[in-house]
Parts: structure tokens; C-alpha cells; sequence
């Protein structure tokens, strides 16, 4: 989820905070709520859950080359889990969605209308559509910008979908500020 151009230039050579454990209680909420909210969406049962392969990490959890300072999320597609051992048996795509706190925490400061766990809550919801999308292969991950471009935009609409009926206290601010957004992450191949 790419940070708007306002918030790009304020992160320039700015400190990277990871979230603390009020922020991860929040993160944590705004997953399971995320989760819930696609499964209804996507009639997706727990069973088929596990054929999504991905993981959600915040910024103290990331390597290196998984950190930006230009958007809220980054997707990574791994071969495997990078976590997991490797056995033969289980090859296919691993998806890693690694948030970045340091430019959540920054845009929430600019904007105090702007809360965490509603934010959180579009931001992994976003994230969720992708991974879906990628496993199923409605969208390639490796695509032209042209064809990102037209993802992005689907996504973003599919993200108003699922939120259309939820209501939690913040989301109409944090929906308010998305509405005109194109861009909202970058992505990594294969490793």
C-alpha cells in the first residue's frame, strides 16, 4: 500500500519505529477482523484458508530487504516460507505481507482523525485481496505496470466492498482518505 507523496517526503531519513505492544494488540484485532471479513466476503471456509499461503509481519519481524519507506505494506512472494524447512513436498508460493509500522505510526501522527485499528483493518484487508487473487490466479504477480495499475485499482475496489456494511469506529475517515488512491504497495518476486 503505497504512502501518499506528503507522507514519502516526510519519512525521508526519518527513524524507523516499530509498533509497540498497544500498536501489535490493535494489529492483532484488525487481522482477525480482516479475516473474518474476507472469508464472508470470498466464502472462503477455514479449510480453504490454508491453500492461501502468506504470513502478516510488522517491522521488528522484517529483514532488510522486506522494509520501505514508501508504502504502508509490501507483498513478498516466496518460493516457501522462509520460516519453514525445505521438503519437496510442499512447493508453491508463500506470500508475505510486511507491514510498515514506521510509516503507519507517521501517517497516523499527520492525520490524529486517522486510527490505527481502522487503518490497520484496510491495510490488511488490502493485503488479503492480493494474496487471494495471487493464489488463485486471477492476477499475476509478476505483471507489467500497466497491469499493476489495473490491479490496484480493482483491489482498492474490492477493499470498499468488503467494507461497505462493517462499521467500526474511525473506518469513514480511514475510507474518506482512500478514495481517490490508485497505488497502495509494492511487490517482490520469487526468492
Amino acid at each position: 500500500m503505497t504512502a501518499p507523496a506528503w507522507l514519502e517526503d516526510s519519512l525521508r531519513g526519518m527513524t524507523r519505529v516499530s509498533f509497540q505492544e498497544k500498536e501489535i494488540a490493535a494489529l492483532r484485532q484488525a487481522i482477525d477482523l480482516s479475516e473474518e471479513l474476507i472469508s464472508d466476503f470470498y466464502k472462503i471456509t477455514t479449510s480453504e484458508w490454508r491453500r492461501h499461503r502468506y504470513d502478516i509481519q510488522s517491522l521488528k519481524d522484517l529483514q532488510e530487504e522486506e522494509i520501505t519507506n514508501i508504502a504502508f505494506a509490501q507483498i513478498r512472494r516466496y518460493v516457501r516460507s522462509p520460516n519453514l524447512r525445505e521438503r519437496g513436498s510442499e512447493p508453491g508460493d508463500f506470500f508475505k505481507i510486511c507491514l510498515q509500522d514506521h510509516v503507519i505510526l507517521k501517517a497516523i501522527e499527520r492525520d490524529p482523525h486517522i486510527r490505527l485499528l481502522p487503518l490497520a483493518t484496510y491495510i490488511v484487508i488490502h493485503e488479503l485481496i492480493h494474496v487471494i487473487r495471487f493464489s488463485k490466479f486471477l492476477q499475476r504477480f509478476d505483471s507489467t505496470p500497466a497491469e499493476r495499475d489495473a490491479e490496484e485499482r480493482l483491489v482498492h475496489s474490492l477493499t470498499f466492498r468488503v467494507l461497505g456494511k462493517f462499521r467500526v469506529n474511525g473506518m469513514d475517515e480511514v475510507l474518506a482518505a482512500f478514495t481517490d488512491c490508485r497505488t497502495m504497495e509494492t511487490f517482490f518476486g520469487a526468492q
